[in-house]
């Protein structure tokens, strides 16, 4: 299977496969949205078929939760769940204080909920989503249909006198027509290029009328699990503030990852 995976999916899994052994018997997890936490709930899965691993899965998207079921995770709902003892997602940036920027797959605010639902969050990413400053990958913020476009001429205003080098908004589409969120709401990607103080932006955001939630995740990561195509894997920690270094051999075998790698 993984000699016909491309480095970075190589990554990927590898941090997934290592985020896996956070996750205990009897565990109430968050399953994040995107490719890199597909890998992980695939991950999840094989220890449940082949190691009779019992888990309950929160998932925080439509498309993960048909996953999770698909490999025979138990999935129930926030609700039921009440409070979660780990979060397993991933990032499209995450910097030195593992602050992150989220929301790519166009999940963040269930993402979010459940992140700070958890005892803990794990983030997992191959190491090209770290950066030295928040920004280059654009910010999603999710708006209500009603008004959007006076919410992104709002939004825009106010970013001259945030400290972000840029000050575009556009409207993430599929294909011809709106992107719309499980919630049912649209998201304005904001091309910032470099965000000087996230948590004041993100809080500034988030007093729009009109803005549900913003994509800045801030001091909610406590943990990072970086994937190098290698089969290198680190893990930081951001509160006791230690760093690990270990390997993951690849096992070339049919498995539960066969189609990821299509």
């Amino acid at each position: 299977m993984t000699g016909e995976l491309s480095p970075i999916d190589k990554a990927k899994f590898v941090a997934a496969k290592r985020a896996a052994d956070f996750v205990e018997d009897g565990m109430r997890v968050g399953l994040g949205t995107g490719s890199t936490a597909a890998w992980l709930v695939r991950c999840l899965g094989e220890m449940v078929r082949d190691e009779g691993l019992k888990i309950r899965g929160v998932p925080t998207s439509t498309r993960t939760a048909e996953l999770a079921r698909d490999v025979g995770i138990e999935v129930i709902s926030l609700d039921e769940a009440r409070w979660l003892d780990l979060t397993i997602d991933g990032a499209d940036e995450f910097d030195g204080d593992l602050n992150l920027i989220k929301g790519g797959g166009g999940a963040l605010l269930q993402e979010k909920i459940v992140a700070t639902a958890s005892d803990q969050m794990v983030v997992i990413a191959d190491v090209g989503k770290e950066v030295e400053t928040l920004g280059n990958f654009p910010l999603p913020v999710e708006v209500i249909p009603f008004g959007w476009q006076t919410t992104q001429a709002l939004i825009e205003e106010t970013l001259i006198s945030m400290d972000v080098l840029g000050r575009s908004a556009t409207l993430r589409m599929n294909g011809d027509t709106p992107f719309i969120t499980d919630e049912g709401n649209h998201i304005l990607d904001l091309h910032l290029n470099r965000i000087g103080n996230a948590r004041q932006l993100a809080l500034v955001i988030n007093q729009m009328p009109g803005v549900v939630e913003n994509g800045l995740f801030i001091d909610i990561c406590d943990t990072v699990v970086i994937g190098f195509g290698d089969g290198r894997v680190e893990l930081r920690d951001i509160n006791q503030g230690t760093v690990e270094h270990d390997r993951l051999d690849f096992v070339e075998s049919d498995n539960l990852f066969t189609d990821l790698a299509d």
